[in-house]
């Protein structure tokens, strides 16, 4: 499983989803589906999207990655998780069939939902791109809209090194006469997108050149705003095409989006004294958006419990990070998880000062007992940090 092992859990390949999908009668093309990419904010951008389609009165299914507390997190069906039993019954019916072709974890997951979908007869799904595009296994989808939500440097390893790479591979995920949806752009992004679209004959919408309204979410943090403008512009296209969606199931969409769909870890509220946000932005765009809200909370002192996977690029994340706090070093608990003795080493080369902890609840519990009334404390740093506090 690529978020818990890493790189020898990825499949640069579409050929075993196509041989599953085939196996389980095509269920990908029994419902209509949107297709959403990017570095950053697909998941609160997917969320967005389900919840106004709620509002609308659609039966919607919701494909989400990674999990934070429950597996099932990954499928949902008007908010509500996929039932264990069906989970339990999908395996047993095709388990022979994914021994003999050594499915992955994620491959397995993506015909589960897809076959979920179809049996549940859902009038349309969300579906986030796991991780690129182009060879990612939900990449087998004619979707009524895609949308690429913006481009950072995240898995270089697999994706490519420069902006221009890796949003080429995002771009995989454009189809032939499919309309496109781009929340934001770089000069070196933008022709890729551009080219692609051309080629494939896609009509291509950039938000940033928009005029879009202001709406008001439930989801905390002001790095949303962006996605709620994503989020709009792809409704005007889903409603372009037939789909009967109004402002008001806009603004009640946005309203409650945590609600209806159960979305947790962006910018939340876990206390309020001391006050406790965590949030799972894990790579140098998001934790830049998230760390300069951040520094407009007002607090005494700040305590920050913070763990990463052994992948990230420490000296690109660590300066963002604020030296007038107190930190609390942890490892998650997942193969991938850095060992803490090397990122309170590295931290200490950006002056950035605090204990060692052997678990991420210990690092927490320790949070909480030095901190004061009006203290802040922040969790984050990895996905799986967030979810052990969650």
């Amino acid at each position: 499983m690529y978020q818990r092992v890493g790189a020898a859990a990825y499949k640069v390949d579409v050929s075993n989803t196509l041989k599953l999908m085939a196996h389980l009668k095509d269920p990908q093309n029994s419902f209509k589906t949107v297709h959403v990419a990017g570095t950053n904010g697909k998941g609160s951008t997917s969320h967005m999207l389900a919840s106004v389609l709620q509002d609308a009165g659609y039966k919607v299914g919701l494909y989400t990655s990674p999990h934070l507390k429950d597996f099932r997190e990954r499928i949902k069906l008007n908010g509500k998780m996929m039932p264990e039993q069906k989970v339990v019954d999908f395996i047993e019916s095709h388990r022979s069939f994914f021994e003999e072709n050594q499915l992955s974890f994620f491959e397995m997951t993506v015909g589960l939902a897809f076959d979920y979908f179809k049996n549940e007869k859902v009038d349309i799904a969300i579906i986030e791109v796991g991780l690129g595009g182009r060879l990612d296994s939900t990449n087998v989808i004619n979707p009524e809209v895609s949308v690429i939500t913006n481009i950072g440097l995240d898995h270089t390893q697999f994706l490519g090194t420069t902006l221009a790479e890796i949003a080429s591979e995002k771009a995989g995920i454009i189809k032939p006469k499919i309309p496109v949806v781009i929340g934001e752009t770089k000069p070196e992004t933008k022709s890729v997108f551009l080219h692609k679209a051309r080629k494939e004959k896609s009509p291509i919408l950039f938000v940033e050149a928009e005029a879009v309204p202001e709406f008001k979410t439930d989801l905390l943090g002001s790095y949303q705003i962006k996605n709620c403008k994503t989020a709009h512009a792809t409704l005007g296209v889903l409603e372009q095409k037939g789909w009967d969606i109004s402002n008001k199931n806009i603004e009640n969409g946005f309203l409650n989006v945590a609600k209806n769909t159960g979305l947790q870890g962006r910018w939340q509220v876990l206390n309020t004294s001391p006050k406790v946000i965590c949030d799972t932005a894990h790579n140098i765009e998001g934790l830049s958006l998230v760390l300069n809200q951040l520094k407009k909370e007002n607090f005494d002192q700040l305590h920050i419990v913070l763990g990463v996977v052994a992948d990230k690029n420490l000296d690109a994340i660590l300066p963002l990070f604020p030296r007038n706090a107190t930190y609390y070093f942890c490892k998650p608990a997942v193969v991938r998880g850095l060992a803490v003795a090397k990122l309170q080493q590295k931290a200490r080369g950006y002056e950035l000062i605090g204990k060692s902890y052997v678990t991420v609840r210990e690092a927490y519990k320790s949070a909480m007992t030095a901190a004061k009334a009006k203290d802040l404390i922040f969790i984050g740093g990895s996905t799986f940090v967030v979810a052990e506090v969650l």
